[in-house]
């Protein structure tokens, strides 16, 4: 039976989900949230209705709530979602919600949201086309769109989204930040301001976090050590650092206005 790839999305992060809320094991994601809450700042309102698309746990969501009427945060994954809530609860949001659905065809009338936000998602998703289309079409004209996500840069050799696929069969394709641009512009929305910025994070943590298969780690862990002796370039960009093995990321923070 062929496995679609919202299936492959929501077993991998139905897997994923308590890991969510384990800052030992989301080191890197929970380390990056305050500096996209940074870049968000200038367009965060007490009186603005958020929606964050593809949201997880809500991770963005529950980090603005305080400084915003109300955020729906919307995902295709049940147990991200509960996992989330929970964390809500826990620190008594009470302006947040929790709505299962699919960012390419969102449940929500058109012009709905002051701000929409989607993290990490771009890369995931089947038809990121599709998702920034609707992330345009729900927001209110002059609305602030914000995309951060994993990006591939401009030159890069290598095919890291083959990497990335065995650690985490549901990833989709990196893309760059100028492909992101474009889906912007084409969706109706202009893109005003963005951030970039390269980290690198340790392998094993990252490997341990997606529950990788034990063979398949050790093949990633081998093809990244193979290109640090000369061998073929991964896209990864492997690196050793105090004699542990160390990839590095290409992060994209990117601001848009709604026409």
């Amino acid at each position: 039976m062929t496995v679609t790839h919202d299936e492959k999305v929501v077993r991998e992060f139905s897997k994923q989900a308590a890991g969510f809320a384990d800052p030992r094991l989301n080191a890197a994601f929970t380390r990056h949230l305050d500096r996209l809450v940074r870049f968000m700042d200038p367009e965060l309102d007490q009186e603005d209705v958020v929606l964050e698309v593809a949201a997880g746990t809500g991770i963005v969501s529950r980090a603005i709530a305080r400084r915003v009427r109300h955020v729906t945060a919307l995902d295709l994954t049940p147990a991200m979602l509960a996992e989330g809530k929970r964390s809500a609860d826990h620190a008594g949001l009470t302006n947040v919600t929790f709505a299962h659905g699919d960012a390419t065809a969102m449940p929500y009338l058109d012009r709905s949201f002051t701000l929409v936000v989607t993290r990490f998602s771009l890369h995931q998703v089947a038809d990121p086309e599709a998702v920034v289309k609707e992330m345009v079409r729900v927001s209110r004209p002059g609305a602030a769109l914000i995309i951060a996500d994993l990006v591939r840069p401009a030159g890069l050799d290598g095919d890291l989204d083959r990497i990335e696929r065995l650690r985490d069969p549901s990833h989709g394709t990196a893309l760059t930040e100028s492909r992101i641009a474009e889906l912007v512009t084409l969706a109706g929305a202009e893109v005003k301001r963005a951030e970039r910025f390269d980290h690198s994070r340790p392998l094993d943590p990252w490997l341990d976090f997606s529950h990788t298969p034990a063979d398949v780690a050790a093949q990633v862990r081998r093809e990244l050590e193979d290109e640090l002796a000369g061998g073929p370039v991964t896209g990864m960009r492997p690196s050793m650092r105090d004699g542990v093995l160390h990839f590095t990321h290409s992060y994209l923070f990117q601001q848009a206005i709604a026409g």
